[in-house]
């Protein structure tokens, strides 16, 4: 079985190479109510691949509860690697990136991600956001406000 965090997306790809895997939904609505059902069934011998929508599940994607109970159930759990936009983004922008702190996406209320930015203004590290495009010309405000001029930024999208 396949556990997608948008079946829409995920069968349009399955239906374009021939698979036939059943498909669910497990996202950030539903995850916690999924876990002992998903749990009893790979326990009784199913397989189970969990997918995201772009780039590597459990970054910034749902799933990372159900990896950790299936660990403390004493599952096998196997990494598939694959593009992952951070990791992407490192390589091109021109950063130092031997140290680096992901924070994934930043809250989406302004006063909560200003605080948050507030939070980061110290942090020497590269730092790295994700971000939703409808967002993005607010963040890149507050993110001015926050860090000042001579901080060094890049923007990437569609990496992955």
């Amino acid at each position: 079985m396949i556990a997608a965090e948008d079946t829409r997306h995920t069968r349009h790809l399955l239906q374009h190479f021939g698979v036939a895997t059943p498909l669910l939904a497990l996202h950030e609505h539903n995850e916690d109510g999924m876990i002992a059902g998903l749990l009893a069934r790979l326990d009784a011998g199913e397989d189970l691949a969990l997918v995201s929508d772009a780039g590597t599940p459990l970054i910034s994607d749902p799933g990372f509860r159900l990896v950790r109970a299936a660990r403390a159930a004493g599952l096998r759990v196997a990494p598939v690697p694959g593009p992952a936009a951070l990791i992407a983004a490192l390589c091109v922008a021109g950063l130092p990136s031997e140290r680096f702190v992901f924070e994934g996406f930043l809250p989406a209320k302004a006063a909560a991600r200003q605080q948050r930015l507030a939070e980061l203004a110290g942090e020497a590290r590269t730092l790295v956001f994700y971000e939703a495009p409808h967002r993005l010309e607010a963040t890149l405000t507050d993110l001015a406000a926050a860090f000042g001029s001579d901080r060094q930024a890049a923007l990437a999208r569609e990496l992955t």
